[in-house]
This record gives structure tokens, C-alpha cells and sequence, in this order.
């Protein structure tokens, strides 16, 4: 289960607060709890320290391996909101966070990633390997959120690169007005949807003053 304490009380969450407020852009992983052991959509399953507003939590979609976006889909396994995390009154009466979230996504599916020499995941599935050797410089399949996180990050850095101006805050807004709502997907899915690296630089530029 993802459920944990309220981001009032973690204490990832406290110090992911910490950072932002020095200007840091916080990118977490919303985690792959988006579907239970039978295949059903599950919600409310962000792992922390996604449960945090202070944080740009990241879901997964599946590009297809296409360039284009026509065919993008949320991944499956993609945590879905609401936070579910809570703390307890002097009653005992639980209190739950509720927060909107993923805030964003970003391909996460089959992307390629280094491989460690004997990886044992590479050696029990052997259609993810990209090369037959388990060299330093061999190359894999991996997937989940935590190579979506990544990708944001990434995009974060370029952002701040264009405008070094820019508050973690201020990130995340860019990065959600920009992005491309994938089809079929709800909020509690996406977000405000797919990463849009081309119009989230051209926005921060625009928003450049000297």
C-alpha cells in the first residue's frame, strides 16, 4: 500500500518543503502501484514523496516507441491519485490529504537505460535486453515512474537553463500549462498531462525579464 503519513508529518515530505523554499525543484516519482494483482485500476496509491504539494510528482505514459504523441497512453501501472496519505486527530478520527495528483507525466515505458553487468532483471527477461553482453556499456529496456521522474528533471534543468529566474513553483506551472493532455485519461491519471518540452521553453522565455 502507498498510504502514509500526511506530507504535514513525513519526514520526506518535511524536508522535500524545506527545499523548495530554498528554490530547489523537487521532481518525485509517483510511483507503479496504478493497477492490483488482477489487472484493475487502482487510485489513491502516490508513494511519498509524491504525496507532497511542494513536489512535481511524475506518472508514466507509454509512447508506443513512436514519435508521435497521437498514440501516447498512460502506462498502466502509473500510480493514480488522490493522496491518500493522513495523520490522526486527538480522537483518533483520520484525516486524509486529498491532493490532486500526479502533477504531470512523461514517457516512462520500454525506455532505454543502462544495464549493470548480470543484471538479474535483464537475465530472467531476456526481450528487454537491447545487446548480449553484460558489459559496462550494455544497454536495457526499463520502465516505471522512477524513469519518468528523469525525464522531468531533465526538462526542469533545461527550464532553468532558459530562465534562471524561475522558482520551483513557477516550474511546475510552466510545465503543467504546457502540457498535452493524453486521451482517455483522467486527472487522477495524468495530471494536467504529458510533458511539453517545446512549449514549456518557449513560455519560460518568454517569461525571462533581465
Amino acid at each position: 500500500t502507498a498510504l502514509v503519513d500526511s506530507y504535514t508529518h513525513n519526514l520526506v515530505c518535511l524536508n522535500v518543503k524545506q527545499l523548495a523554499e530554498a528554490g530547489i525543484v523537487v521532481i518525485a516519482a509517483a510511483g507503479n502501484l496504478g493497477k492490483n494483482a488482477l489487472g484493475q485500476k487502482m487510485y489513491g496509491q502516490i508513494h511519498s514523496p509524491g504525496n507532497s504539494p511542494y513536489a512535481i510528482t511524475v506518472g508514466a505514459s507509454n509512447s508506443m516507441g513512436t514519435t508521435s504523441r497521437a498514440d501516447d497512453s498512460m502506462a498502466s501501472y502509473s500510480s493514480r491519485g488522490p493522496t491518500r496519505s493522513y495523520y490522526r486527530t486527538s480522537t483518533g478520527t483520520a484525516v486524509y490529504d486529498n491532493l490532486i495528483k500526479p502533477d504531470i507525466v512523461a514517457p516512462g515505458n520500454k525506455l532505454v537505460s543502462y544495464k549493470a553487468a548480470n543484471n538479474k532483471m535483464s537475465i530472467d527477461n531476456p526481450l528487454l535486453n537491447l545487446d548480449l553482453t553484460n558489459g559496462s556499456d550494455s544497454m536495457m529496456y526499463m520502465s516505471g515512474t522512477s524513469m519518468s521522474a528523469p525525464v522531468v528533471a531533465g526538462a526542469a534543468a533545461l527550464l532553468l537553463q532558459v530562465n534562471p529566474n524561475l522558482t520551483p513553483n513557477m516550474v511546475r506551472m510552466i510545465m503543467q500549462y504546457t502540457a498535452s493532455p493524453i486521451a482517455g485519461a483522467n486527472t487522477f491519471e495524468q495530471g494536467a498531462g504529458q510533458l511539453n518540452m517545446e512549449g514549456a521553453v518557449r513560455l519560460a522565455r518568454s517569461l525571462k525579464t533581465d
